[in-house]
C-alpha cells in the first residue's frame, strides 16, 4: 500500500506544481494528466491484471519502460520538491529586503526553462538508474576475522548470494551469466540468503535452471526470504532441492572441513507467519549443533542480529535492504531494518555481512550510486 499512496501523491502534485500551469489547451492537459496517472499507479495495474506485484508476467522491455517511467516520476517529484523550496526562500527573502530588491529583477531561468531541464536531468538519471539495475552483479571480497575459526579453516571463502530475484525481468540468461561468475571463484561454500526468486516454479523453472550448474567444495545452501512466500512456497523448496541447494528451514547442518565441525544454520524469513508457516526460530535452528564449533547463520534481514548474537553465532549472513538501491534513500531504509544497510557490522561477539543484493524486484528496477555485488567473504582466524 506505501508505494500505491506515494505514487498517489506525487500525481497529485505534480499535477497541481507541473501540468496546471502549462500553456496548453484543456485536451492536451487532459492527455498528459491520465498519461501520468497511469505511470503512478503502475503497480496496481500490475497486481490486479498481470499476476501480482511480486512477480507481474510482463516482457522484460516493458518492465524497464515501466521502471524507467516510474524513477522518471519520482525524480521530477524530488526535483519540483527542491524548485518549490527555492522559489519559497527566495519569496521570503524578498519580503524582508524588499526595499533593496530592484523592481525589474527576475530570475536567471525562466520557468518553462527551469521545468525543461528537471524533465531532461530527470529522464537521464532515470536511463542510468535502470541500466544499473540489470547489470550482472561484481564480485566485491571481503576477509572477516572471525575469533573462534579454527586455524585449519583460516581462508575459507564463502560466496554469498542474496535477492537474486530471478524474474521476467532476470531471466535465465542472466543467472546463466551470475553462475559463471560465481563458479569462476571456485568457491568452498555457497550460501543464499534469500528472495531467489519472484513468481510461480513451473513458470520460472528455465530462468533458475542455470543454477544447477553451480560447484562449490563443501556445499551449496541456502535460507529462504519473504518473495519465496509469496508463489508457493513448498513448491519453491523442492525446486531448490532438486537444484541441489541444501534449504534450511530453522535448522542447521554440520559440515566437516579440513577435519573441524562447522556448522551452517537457516532461519525462515517473518513473513511466513502470514501464511500459517513458522517463522523465525534461532534457537531452534541451533538445537543440538556441537558445543565449541562455529556457527553461521544465513537470515534474510538483518535486523535480529543482536538476537542471533545470544545464540552463540558467530557469523551472520543477510540481505533484504538491497543497499537501499539509491543514493539518499539509504538512511530510509535502514530505518525498516534495525539501522543496517550493507557492509560489515559487529554486533556483540557477532560478525555480520548485509549484503546489497545480486539483483532486485521487478517492480522497482533502479540502482543508482549502490550497485549489486557478489560476496565473495574470506574467513579468517584471530
Amino acid at each position: 500500500m506505501f508505494i500505491h499512496l506515494m505514487a498517489g501523491i506525487a500525481f497529485i502534485y505534480l499535477g497541481i506544481r507541473l501540468l496546471l500551469p502549462l500553456r496548453v489547451g484543456k485536451k492536451t492537459k487532459f492527455a498528459l494528466a491520465l498519461l501520468l496517472l497511469i505511470i503512478s499507479q503502475q503497480h496496481i495495474v500490475s497486481r490486479f491484471i498481470f499476476g501480482g506485484l511480486a512477480s507481474p508476467e510482463i516482457p522484460a522491455t516493458v518492465l524497464l519502460v515501466q521502471g524507467w517511467c516510474f524513477f522518471f516520476l519520482l525524480l521530477l517529484l524530488v526535483f519540483t520538491l527542491v524548485r518549490d523550496l527555492v522559489l519559497l526562500v527566495r519569496w521570503g527573502a524578498r519580503k524582508i529586503f524588499a526595499s533593496s530588491t530592484p523592481a525589474h529583477a527576475s530570475p536567471a531561468f525562466s520557468s518553462g526553462r527551469r521545468q525543461a531541464l528537471m524533465v531532461v536531468l530527470a529522464s537521464g538519471t532515470a536511463l542510468w538508474g535502470v541500466r544499473e539495475a540489470v547489470n550482472v552483479p561484481r564480485v566485491r571480497d571481503i576477509e572477516m576475522v572471525v575469533p573462534r575459526l579454527p586455524k585449519a579453516l583460516d581462508g575459507l571463502s564463502i560466496v554469498q548470494i542474496s535477492d537474486m530475484h530471478a524474474s521476467p525481468l532476470l531471466q535465465g540468461s542472466w543467472v546463466s551469466a551470475l553462475v559463471d561468475r560465481v563458479n569462476g571463484l571456485k568457491p568452498d561454500l555457497v550460501l543464499f540468503t534469500g528472495d531467489m526468486v519472484d513468481g510461480n516454479p513451473t513458470v520460472r523453472a528455465a530462468d533458475v535452471a542455470p543454477l544447477r550448474r553451480l560447484k562449490a567444495n563443501y556445499g551449496i545452501l541456502g535460507a529462504a526470504g519473504n518473495h519465496e512466500y509469496y508463489s508457493n512456497f513448498s513448491g519453491w523448496m523442492k525446486a531448490f532441492s532438486a537444484l541441489g541447494i541444501t534449504m534450511l528451514q530453522n535448522r542447521h547442518e554440520v559440515l566437516n572441513i579440513q577435519g573441524q565441525p562447522l556448522v551452517i544454520a537457516g532461519v525462515t524469513d517473518v513473513v511466513a507467519e502470514r501464511f500459517g508457516l513458522p517463522g523465525p526460530g534461532i534457537a531452534t535452528a541451533v538445537q543440538g549443533a556441537p558445543e565449541g564449533a562455529v556457527r553461521i547463520l544465513m537470515e534474510h534481514r538483518p535486523v535480529n542480529a543482536a538476537i542471533n548474537a545470544s545464540q552463540g553465532i558467530d557469523l551472520q549472513l543477510s540481505g533484504h535492504t538491497h543497499g537501499g538501491q539509491i543514493l539518499g534513500m539509504n538512511a530510509v531504509v535502514a530505518q525498516f531494518n534495525g539501522g543496517y544497510l550493507y557492509g560489515q557490522y559487529k554486533v556483540d561477539a557477532l560478525n555480520m555481512y548485509v549484503s546489497s543484493g545480486a539483483g532486485l524486484w521487478n517492480g522497482f528496477p533502479v540502482r543508482l550510486g549502490v550497485p549489486s555485488e557478489i560476496p565473495r567473504i574470506i574467513l579468517r582466524s584471530a
